[in-house]
């Protein structure tokens, strides 16, 4: 008798700042929903106004699991990542929907298409090296020469590709073509998106709305409980611009131009990591419209698919 095949999921992506959140907890109005967070920033306990993480009235009313996994010293894989998450979805009753939400590409893949088993890598020189790639400089550019396919995505992305390559003797790119588990679910993709101006013009507002909610605040404190300030979660978008403040790298006075910048230029990788990893079949919606016009939409394709 043939293996059922996984439950069909529907993942809904989009560059940061788009308005996937709004539009899960929209969604919660057609289905019983719980929101499968697949953002790499969201995971980390104590980053929560740099990282836009949903507050306690949001899930309240809309359950999210992958929120405050682990402290910001402390790394978070993809792997493990998809590995938890598909924990998630088999506790979750039947009648319940999982809506994997999101902007962190490798964890949506690792998720979806399935992980991919990991070389062996004695464990003993795996710690000496990451030890030592805490101090290295221009990792990104060695990350490069190392696996060609290596996209970028911050500095715990390129110390793992640096990892990888020289303790198993080939890329992690090769890894994750080759060596590929079979995925926990079946993907219902839809993707936001949005005029690059407006997109810019909600990142800026957002940006404002942070440092007004004390984003600078939540990283002191952060530091002051003895997170190192390269610790990798203080490595993204955002954060990095902080600490480059409360280190005197950074006048304070060009903080925000400086976060909307990054932020623009991460959403755009987003943007084009989307495109071209997405099967053609992807939903796509302008985001321009009302949370609750894009989740009848979506909610409508749902049902004319089978979901």
């Amino acid at each position: 008798m043939p293996e059922p095949l996984p439950r069909r999921v529907p993942i809904l992506v989009g560059p940061t700042g788009v308005g996937k959140t709004a539009v899960a907890v929209a969604l919660a109005d057609h289905w019983p929903v719980v929101v499968i967070s697949a953002d790499a920033r969201q995971v980390y306990r104590g980053l929560d106004i740099g990282t836009a993480k949903p507050g306690a009235d949001v899930r309240a009313r809309v359950p999210h699991l992958g929120l405050d996994l682990v402290d910001p010293g402390e790394r978070y894989s993809a792997g493990r990542y998809a590995r938890d998450a598909a924990g998630w979805m088999v506790g979750l009753a039947p009648e319940v929907q999982p809506l994997v939400v999101g902007g962190t590409g490798f964890y949506i893949r690792a998720l979806a298409e399935g992980l991919f088993r990991e070389p062996p890598m004695e464990p003993g020189r795996r710690d000496r090296l990451r030890a030592y790639l805490t101090s290295v400089q221009g990792l990104a550019t060695w990350a490069v020469r190392l696996d060609a396919g290596f996209s970028g995505g911050g500095r715990q992305r390129a110390a793992r590709a640096v990892e990888v390559a020289l303790l198993s003797g080939r890329p992690l790119t090769w890894w994750q073509a080759h060596a590929k588990a079979t995925g926990v679910l079946t993907p219902w993709y839809v993707r936001l998106t949005m005029p690059r101006a407006l997109l810019r013009r909600r990142i800026a507002e957002r940006a404002e709305a942070m440092l007004r909610d004390g984003f600078v605040e939540e990283v002191e404190a952060v530091l002051a409980r003895g997170v190192a300030p390269d610790a990798p979660g203080l490595d993204g978008v955002g954060y990095r611009e902080v600490v480059q403040v409360l280190r005197g790298q950074l006048a304070r006075g060009s903080l925000v131009e400086a976060i909307v910048r990054a932020t623009t230029r991460y959403a755009k990788r987003q943007e084009t990591w989307f495109r071209h990893q997405l099967p053609p079949a992807t939903m796509t919606l302008d985001a321009s419209g009302t949370p609750a016009a894009l989740a009848a939409e979506i909610a409508g394709a749902w049902a004319r698919v089978g979901g």
